[in-house]
């Protein structure tokens, strides 16, 4: 029997969890392994758990989605994060995905959506509810890149595999899909990431992606309707 992806819901209104949880667990291929009804309590349960994607709401009532998808990629770093949110403003998804979060999808069209963002996360893809705007993708390739200057110069201080960690790493892969890929310890490739972001000077996944971008590395058309 093929192993089911396990899942972590974070959102504080029971019957919305029990609705993405119907949704989700309609697919075979899904199993809802956990609920959290806080940002503090998903943090907890994501580290006992380990779910390989975990759907955040960003209205919690300690602390908002957006720091626990920030926590959550620091700490459990194999877990891919997917906001299911009712904001659908650009600052708020543009926030998201430099947190950490690899796909959004607004709550009015979770029922018609949620599975097909699944599927694109848990491929290493990113993905952007079709129902939000395209000005959010825009919005993200121009923010600043805390002050880093993207020059060649600086791509090309980085030993060759940590290009290639850097380009796998912008293109969605997981630290243990990269140690699979390369034939390396996951433990390697975080030392790897590591050092890539201080040579960069760059503080976020997103910021990676955005770099790489840039530098003409990656495909912007990673990002999914």
């Amino acid at each position: 029997m093929t192993q089911k992806n396990s899942i972590l819901i974070i959102d504080d209104h029971p019957l919305f969890r029990e609705g993405l949880k119907a949704i989700v667990e309609r697919d075979s291929r899904f199993q809802v392994v956990g609920e959290a009804g806080t940002g503090r309590q998903g943090l907890r349960k994501a580290k006992q758990l380990q779910p390989d994607l975990a759907v955040i709401d960003i209205s919690l009532p300690d602390i908002n989605g957006i720091q626990v998808t920030s926590e959550m990629r620091s700490t459990v770093p194999s877990t891919r994060v997917m906001i299911v949110s009712m904001h659908s403003k650009i600052d708020y998804i543009a926030e998201a995905f430099q947190a950490g979060a690899t796909g959004y999808v607004a709550k009015d069209s979770a029922s018609d959506r949620l599975v097909q963002g699944l599927e694109s996360v848990l491929k290493g893809e990113y993905y952007l509810d079709s129902s939000v705007s395209h000005q959010v993708v825009e919005k993200l390739m121009k923010l600043p890149v805390r002050e880093a200057k993207i020059t060649d110069a600086e791509y090309g201080s980085l030993t060759p595999r940590e290009q290639e960690v850097m380009r796998l790493l912008a293109e969605g892969s997981a630290p243990k899909e990269i140690a699979d890929k390369l034939f390396i310890s996951p433990k390697t490739v975080e030392n790897h990431r590591a050092n890539i972001m201080k040579k960069l000077d760059i503080h976020s996944t997103m910021e990676l992606v955005r770099y790489a971008a840039r530098l003409g590395l990656i495909d912007v058309d990673l990002w999914k309707e």
